[in-house]
């Protein structure tokens, strides 16, 4: 072991010290990440404050590749012996894996990289003060108990601010430097009448923007729509059962069945059984490969690491692996999945296409969904149309907005999924609100039935900042931009 400083020392230097120490045990590949993530929240509950925290934590993580093998171990304390304890204590796990791990772990080339990013922004979230930022949440929960006579009886509204730095160094000769900004407004609001409760929500969905995101002006304006809807959403006719209709889904609602049905069963670790947690494996086996019609043909999936906004849209992975971007479903093909560098060995491409990430410096990078979007229709197309155009073309359906309960098997074929608002579409118009519609359907029989995409002009960038994933649980976030689109012969509430 080399020996090691006593002055203090930057975090470039403990990289640099770390990279040495691997190298000297003789790993084939290692690296480190220094990370330090600050998250903000805030919680108003009708007419009060309910939480109001901000952490901050710090810390490093080292992986080796020994003889095939991989060793993990990370630490809190950044200094030059602690992190000689920590790459020997990661060397001597690898060394344990290697005594019962059958197949060797290969990892595909990457490139060497001294750069930075930094997510671009106007105004620093963390800049603003607390204060300011409490009193937007006092003022959207009084003016949604402004319907308290009508019957609205319970307001709830949420900011969320992340700021993530991290420092990535490999034996590769990579030193990645990467700033991540990540903003969070909503609200939503409980209505009750004739025995029965009914929510009702509105978010600027969860990305990687400044406090610029938040827009106060746009959250106070949609508050009498949410309420109102609340209030016909709590004495809105049920949802019929057991039949089969016609689906109009709003970028609120599409954007979960793209998470669910399309992102995780295309993670190449999911495929391989690697990672069998949270709903399992996947149907979309390697051998499905340019081959499964997933889709409908003018349908296709797009995953994007350089996304402006997109709640995962960074320079470089935690391996290092530059951001990209690439079909999954090309005309209706399975033509790809989300990899990272040993995935992709397996898989015999020649480089990862970016897809690890760890939610910590404690935590091992693992396969995760990125930025993966719905492309718009084609101008022109024979399947493209505007929502308004898909409406006033169905005489009988449900038209769906914003997201609910959601569940789907562990190999994500079947789910059903709700919404937060449903409108009967009857001859060509929407005739008056529903409660508690589910559908549900097979995985590829969904995609194919999907007959209508809207334009580009209609893009919205919904999405996710709680996906969880792995044991121990790990969180991340990713933005699913979508379009309106109109399914077929969907099957709601309950089988007959």
């Amino acid at each position: 072991m080399v020996q090691t400083p006593s002055k203090p020392t930057t975090a470039q230097e403990l990289a640099a010290l770390a990279i040495d120490l691997i190298r000297q045990a003789g790993c084939e590949y290692g690296d480190i990440r220094i990370c330090r993530d600050r998250t903000q929240r805030f919680i108003a509950r009708d007419r009060s404050l309910s939480t109001l925290a901000d952490n901050t934590s710090s810390g490093f993580g080292v992986r080796v590749l020994l003889d095939g093998a991989w060793g993990f171990a990370a630490s809190p304390r950044q200094t030059p012996a602690e992190v000689q304890r920590i790459v020997q204590q990661a060397v001597e796990t690898a060394k344990g894996s290697r005594l019962t791990q059958h197949n060797p772990v290969r990892l595909v080339p990457v490139e060497a990289y001294q750069d930075s990013y930094t997510t671009p922004i106007e105004i620093d979230p963390f800049d603003i003060p607390i204060a300011e930022k409490a009193e937007l949440l006092l003022s959207i929960n009084d003016k949604l108990l402004s319907y308290e006579d009508k019957g609205i009886k319970k307001a709830f509204s949420y900011l969320s601010f992340n700021r993530e730095d991290k420092l990535f160094a490999s034996t590769v000769g990579s030193m990645i430097e990467q700033t991540l900004y990540r903003s969070y407004p909503g609200y939503s609001c409980t209505a009750i009448a004739n025995g029965d409760a009914q929510n009702r929500g509105y978010e600027r969905p969860p990305l990687n923007k400044g406090y610029k995101h938040i827009d106060k002006a746009d959250l106070l304006a949609n508050v009498d729509r949410v309420a109102t809807e609340a209030i016909e959403k709590v004495n809105a006719l049920e949802s019929p059962s057991g039949v089969t209709t016609t689906l109009i889904l709003k970028p609120s609602n599409l954007y979960l069945p793209i998470h669910e049905s399309v992102g995780h069963p295309t993670e190449l670790d999911r495929v391989y059984g690697y990672e069998a947690n949270f709903a399992g494996t996947s149907f979309a086996t390697t051998d499905n490969l340019n081959k499964l019609q997933y889709a409908a043909p003018w349908v296709n999936f797009v995953a994007d690491r350089t996304q402006v906004g997109g709640r995962s849209t960074m320079g470089y992975d935690d391996e290092g692996v530059k951001a990209q971007k690439w079909y999954v479903v090309k005309d209706g093909v399975l033509v790809d999945y989300l990899c990272d560098r040993e995935t992709a060995h397996r898989l015999g491409r020649s480089r990862s296409n970016g897809c690890a990430f760890a939610d910590s410096w404690s935590s091992v990078p693992m396969v995760r969904i990125p930025n993966l979007g719905l492309e718009p229709g084609k101008p022109g197309g024979s399947h493209t149309a505007t929502l308004d155009q898909m409406i006033a073309d169905t005489e009988d359906g449900i038209l769906i907005d914003g997201v609910g309960s959601f569940s789907i098997d562990q190999q994500r074929r079947n789910f059903q999924f709700g919404g937060d608002a449903f409108w009967q579409v009857k001859n060509g118009k929407v005739v008056g609100m529903l409660k508690n519609v589910t559908y549900h359907a097979m995985t590829t029989e969904f995609w194919n039935k999907v007959d209508a995409i809207g334009p580009e002009s209609e893009l919205e960038q919904g999405g996710t900042n709680m996906c969880g994933k792995g044991e121990p649980l790990q969180i991340a976030q990713m933005t699913h931009a979508c379009v309106p689109v109109r399914v077929r012969d969907i099957h709601i509430g309950r089988e007959t």
